[in-house]
């Protein structure tokens, strides 16, 4: 049976929780509802398994703070034996509006810690869906504004994208890394999304 392993970066912590930084943990929280599975406390992390297809999938939240996750990475890589290709990581990105994404394998780390340490121990040949979390903060403050918690109308906005992702995680299993960024990475501005909907709408209503 094929397996992938799908990463959502995060701090673990009641202090941690629906902040900026922990979007990746968000993005799995909501696949395992959805899913109707509930993460375990395992070695290095907080871990969910399921199947798709007849493909065995684990989702993993690392327990080892942000700064340490290639820990939990490479570990759960190595235990299931799973090839680097079918490594899927999510996390929050400054560099992108909110509500944005980006699917892309491969690249620098933008500065996240969290790929920077995953880079350190298994290099960057994988793959990554770059969640944006908007960089609305004053020169010097961006640590504040990532481990800062989302406002509820952010989280309403959010909310529609973290559903999409949950699409992206399952055609990233079924179809593979290409397929996926060429079906879902036209929708990754959340602003032309809104557009192409609302003329839909418009049209749809002009037809009536």
């Amino acid at each position: 049976m094929d397996k992938y392993l799908i990463v959502g970066l995060g701090n673990v912590g009641d202090e941690y929780e629906l902040t900026r930084h922990n979007t990746g943990f968000m993005v799995l929280d909501a696949f395992a509802k959805a899913s109707n599975i509930h993460f375990d406390d395992r070695r290095y992390g907080f871990v969910a398994e399921t199947t798709l297809k007849g493909r065995k999938v684990f989702l993993l939240k690392p327990s080892t703070f942000m700064n340490l996750s290639g820990n939990a990475v490479r570990y759960w890589l190595n235990k299931e034996n799973i090839d680097q290709s079918r490594l899927l990581v999510i996390s929050d990105d400054v560099a992108l509006p909110l509500g944005d994404f980006r699917l892309k394998t491969g690249g620098s780390n933008g500065g996240h810690n969290g790929l920077g340490h995953i880079q350190q121990l298994i290099g960057q040949d994988y793959a990554r869906l770059r969640m944006g979390i908007g960089n609305d903060f004053p020169r010097g403050m961006q640590v504040d504004w990532v481990l800062g918690r989302y406002s509820e109308d952010e989280l309403k906005a959010l909310q529609p994208r973290i559903d999409l992702c949950a699409e992206i995680i399952k055609s990233f299993v079924l179809a593979g890394i290409d397929i996926t960024m060429n079906q879902y990475n036209k929708l990754g501005k959340a602003k032309k999304v809104k557009e192409v909907k609302q003329a839909e709408e418009k049209g749809a209503s002009e037809n009536v």
